[in-house]
Order: C-alpha cells, then structure tokens, then sequence
C-alpha cells in the first residue's frame, strides 16, 4: 500500500485542494492507497475538512513539525510513504515518479518546487538558487518527501529535536540508507511566505539560521515563519472546502 502523510496546523484554507490532488494521483495509480492527515492541535476547520475528502485522521499535539510526521509514519499502513505537506499539491506526474523510484530501489527522494500564485521578485530569486542546490546536493524540500518504509525505520524518523530543516536533516540520513532521487517533475506549494514576509525578514532567517547552524533550528524561537501566527495571505483564493 502507499501511504501519503499530511501533516496539518490551521489549514483550513488549503487543505482541500492538497487532499483533492492527492486522491487523484492516487486513484491513477491503480493500486490501494491512503492518506492519513496528522492534525497538530488545530484549532479551525482543519479535522472538518479532512474528514469531508474520507481520510483518516490522527490527532497530536506536538506543535512540531518532525514529530507530527513521525506520528502520520506510524499510523500509516503502507509500504511506501509519501510526505505532503498541507499547503501542496501534487501532479499524477509526481506521484508516479515517486512511486516508481522506490520500486526501482531508491530509499527515498523529493522533486522540484513551484510557488503557486504571484511572489515577490526575491522569493523568485531565493527558489533560482536554492532550487539547483538541492539537486545538486541530493536534498527534498519540506513540502514533499518520500521514502521506503525500510528506510525510514532504519534512519529512526525524522529528527525531533529540529523545529526546522527536518527534511534536510532527514535527506542526508536516507543518502546512508541507499540511492535518493529528486525528480524532474514539480510539486506546487503555497507562496505565502514569500507575500506575508518581508525579503529582510525571511532571508534574515535564513542567514541566522546558516551562521548559527544547528542550534538556531533547536527551538521554536526564532522560527516564528513556521510557527508564529499566520499572517493573511493577499494571494488566497481558496478556502479550501
């Protein structure tokens, strides 16, 4: 079976169209499949809406994104998991290039990253030059990883004690389990950083989060990006139902 994680806090707005796009590349598969939405203490719509589009549901109260990952892993029946976070949709395309990596022997991967909606000239700038770094390196992006069950057993998870950069902590323990693939293909995910942050305020983080390495990504301080209130969004147009 293949599993798609979801981990979710407060997305009651983009929640449907990622279970939307999930249950359609799943079905073109033409093999069992599940989507299992971890909710972290969510307190809108979030539980509501994920249940309308028939997944199943786990409740946690982390407020960390590692460990609500590894609570959705647990819960899931599959084989072959796939992490989506909730904010990202999915192409057949994707999803099938994921699949056929891990039956090909991969451990794990990730694929390409698209904005969705209009962002600011240096988020443009920032995905220019990250993106190509990430292949380089052999290294998946938050919103999009998938690995073996094996695999993710054998590297213990994704590392709890990060509050950020889990997925690149968790891409260079899959490179020890075996081959990782980044696809061709792209996955779109919400842009809304980039419009309710300002360049000095996300790239600043970034650069603390370079120059202070590991001990600026052990703690929510800092991080208020992920973690802090959500800002409005200027670009949404779907409230996610």
């Amino acid at each position: 079976m293949i599993s798609f994680i979801v981990p979710a806090y407060n997305e009651e707005a983009l929640l449907g169209r990622t279970l939307e796009a999930l249950t359609d590349a799943g079905s073109a598969l033409g093999e069992p499949f599940e989507i299992v939405v971890a909710d972290d203490a969510s307190t809108d719509r979030t539980v509501e809406i994920a249940r309308a589009h028939g997944t199943r549901v786990i409740t946690v109260h982390n407020r960390q994104i590692a460990a609500t990952r590894n609570a959705g892993a647990r819960a899931a029946r599959g084989e072959l998991l796939l992490f989506v976070d909730a904010d990202t949709v999915v192409s057949r395309a994707v999803v099938r290039g994921a699949v056929e990596a891990m039956r090909a022997g991969a451990a794990g991967g990730g694929s390409g990253l698209e904005f969705d909606g209009a962002i600011p000239l240096y988020g443009r700038l920032l995905r220019g030059t990250l993106m190509p770094l990430y292949r380089l390196f052999g290294l998946a992006s938050g919103s999009f990883l998938f690995c073996t069950r094996q695999a993710f057993e054998a590297t213990g998870g994704f590392e709890e004690a990060l509050f950020a950069a889990e997925e690149l902590a968790m891409s260079r323990a899959l490179h020890r389990q075996g081959r990782f693939v980044v696809l061709r293909a792209s996955v779109t995910t919400s842009g809304r950083k980039l419009r309710t942050y300002t360049a000095r305020e996300l790239l600043g983080l970034l650069a603390r989060m370079a120059l202070s390495g590991r001990k600026s990504v052990e703690r929510r301080n800092g991080l208020e990006a992920w973690y802090g209130e959500r800002r409005p969004d200027p670009g949404l147009r779907n409230d996610g139902s």
